[in-house]
This record gives C-alpha cells, structure tokens and sequence, in this order.
C-alpha cells in the first residue's frame, strides 16, 4: 500500500513538474509575442513618423497671420481648427516638360474644413476654382485656383483667408493624379453616382453602387462638362471621393496595408501638419469627424477680357464667413 501512495505521490510529482514547465512555455510564448508586437509597432510609428517628416512643408515665414490668432495660441487639446485642402491638377501638363515636381499647377480643388470638438462637428466648405477674388501678395484679382500656381501653399492660404477673413491654421495639398495611387492603395473605394454618365472609358450609372479604383475614381470626380450642376457638381462628387479615400485610410485593413499608404502620401501630399498635430487630431478630434456638414459656395459665371470667372456675392460670403466664424470659436 506504501509502495503505491508512493508511486501516487511520484506521479503526482511528475505532473505537477511537467504542469510548471508547461506554465513557462506559454508565458514564453506570450512574451515573444508581445515583444514581436512591441517591435511591429515600434517599427510602425519610425515608418510614420519618417512619412510625415517628409511630407512635411512649413509655410511660417510666408504667411500673414489671421488677427483672431496673434495673440491665441492655438491648443489641439480642444480648440476648433481650420485646414485649407487643395488639389493640385498637373493633368495640362502645367508642370511644364521634364519636371518632376509634381505639386507644381494650380489648385483646382479648393475646400475649407472646420472642426469644432464642442459640437462634435466638422464643417466642409467647397470653393469653385474660378472665383474672381484679389490673390495676397500680387495685388490683383484672378481666379482663386492661381494662387497656388503664383505663390504655393503659402499664397492660397492667405488669399482663401482674406476672403473668407477667417484664419487658416493648416493646409494639406494633395496632387489629383495622387489620389488615384492613394484609392489603389487602400485597396478601392465604394460609391454610388448620382448620375449616370460616361468618363475616360468607364461608364457610371445613377444609384448603382461600384467598387472603384484608383482610375475610375479620378474619372469620376473629374467629370464636369455632362453634369448639369456643372462645376458644382464636379465639386460634389469630389467631396464624396476625399471623404470616403480619408474614411477608407482610416480603417482597420488600410492600417494593416499601411506602407502603400505612407509611400504614396510621401509622392504626393504636402502639409505644415507635424506628426505630433496629426497625433493629437486622431486622439482628441475623431467624433468630430463622424457629423460632416457640407457647404457650396456659389455665385453665377461671367467673362472679363474673354476669360470665364465666378462672381461670389459679398452677401454669400459674409454669411459663409460668419458661419465658420462660429464653427471656430471666434467672437468679433
């Protein structure tokens, strides 16, 4: 009877050894994992944080600070921001032969974009290209869209400014051919067109929802001439590409394939944001960017010396102008 409470006891012995040894196999496991996680993640943030510096244009020393803003130091802790969106199109070769800059043309996509934490609200305001408007720093008026071709980044956030008499906190330039490798990238886009029509050999149909590529998504945003809105229409439909592409990079499988992303963001987006301002608009400003507002600024169209301009209304703008007002905060 001893003999077998002894060899019980052996057993028992045994298996609670091979138990413990068991035990340290998986916390091995845990942590290899756990530090092949660390290392990801590391290698992740060098990744972006390498993309961003590169992206990165400061435009300080060229631009005239809005007066609600001298002496306001802006906080991305809480405080309403605005952000100038251009797209550059270099489709007319306006880049001229052999560049290779290729944030070089005008800004045929201009929008103002609002966010407000307190109302949880984002504002997105589409401003047509042909606006007849004085350009800052030349001392004229022109198109709107030919103040990036004059004085970059710089110059539209100043001439956007002294019409809307808002401050412009932070721009982000995207060239348009970009925003095809940017849809490729984050795998496509699903949209459903408003309007059938046909564009650079691909055909879309009223309420008929598509998964698009990179080249039928700028097909689809760039089609004008069909559109009976014109370039408002043209103006809406690129609204619907910017937003569902920044929804899309946004999302989990886009964050898993996110070296496509950063490499085509480093060929084709400039912005004065720092990696530390994008890092704080995610965390404290993503409910904000769940309520869109969409806004059109309108006029009626006109032509001087044989050219074609938008005509705004003062009264448009003003209560644009106000509008936004509001949406950041600012008390005249």
């Amino acid at each position: 009877m001893k003999e077998n409470k002894n060899e019980l006891s052996r057993s028992n012995r045994t298996q609670g050894k091979k138990k413990k040894k068991r035990n340290r196999g998986c916390w091995r496991i845990l942590l290899i994992f756990l530090l092949i996680i660390l290392g990801i993640g590391f290698y992740v943030y060098y990744e972006v944080r390498q993309t961003t510096d590169t992206i990165h244009s400061d435009v300080d020393d060229e631009r005239i600070i809005h007066t609600s803003r001298e002496t306001d130091q802006l906080d991305l802790d809480g405080d309403s921001f605005s952000m100038l969106l251009l797209g550059i199109d270099t489709d007319d070769d306006r880049a001229g032969a052999g560049s290779t800059d290729k944030m070089q043309g005008r800004s045929d996509t201009i929008m103002v974009m609002t966010v407000n934490p307190e109302k949880e609200k984002t504002t997105l305001l589409s401003i047509p290209r042909d606006t007849y408007t004085e350009i800052v720093g030349k001392g004229f008026q022109d198109k709107i869209n030919h103040a990036y071709a004059y004085g970059r980044a710089a110059m539209s956030m100043n001439t956007v400014q002294n019409m809307l008499d808002i401050p412009i906190d932070y721009y982000v330039s995207v060239n348009m051919e970009g925003i095809q490798q940017i849809v490729d990238a984050v795998g496509g886009i699903d949209i459903t067109p408003s309007m059938t029509f046909d564009q650079n050999g691909y055909t879309f149909t009223e309420g008929q929802s598509m998964h698009m590529d990179g080249a039928q998504a700028l097909a689809y945003s760039r089609m004008r001439y069909e559109d009976p809105k014109g370039d408002y229409g043209r103006q809406s439909r690129q609204r619907e590409v910017v937003l569902t592409t920044l929804t899309k990079v946004a999302s989990f499988n886009s964050i898993l394939n996110y070296q496509s992303v950063l490499n085509t963001m480093e060929d084709n987006v400039m912005t004065n944001l720092t990696f530390n301002d994008m890092v704080s608009m995610f965390l404290n400003y993503q409910s904000s960017l769940n309520n869109i507002e969409e806004i059109q600024l309108s006029g009626y169209g006109t032509r001087m010396d044989g050219v074609y301009y938008e005509i705004i209304s003062e009264e448009d703008i003003n209560e644009v102008s106000q509008q936004l007002k509001t949406e950041l905060n600012i008390n005249e």
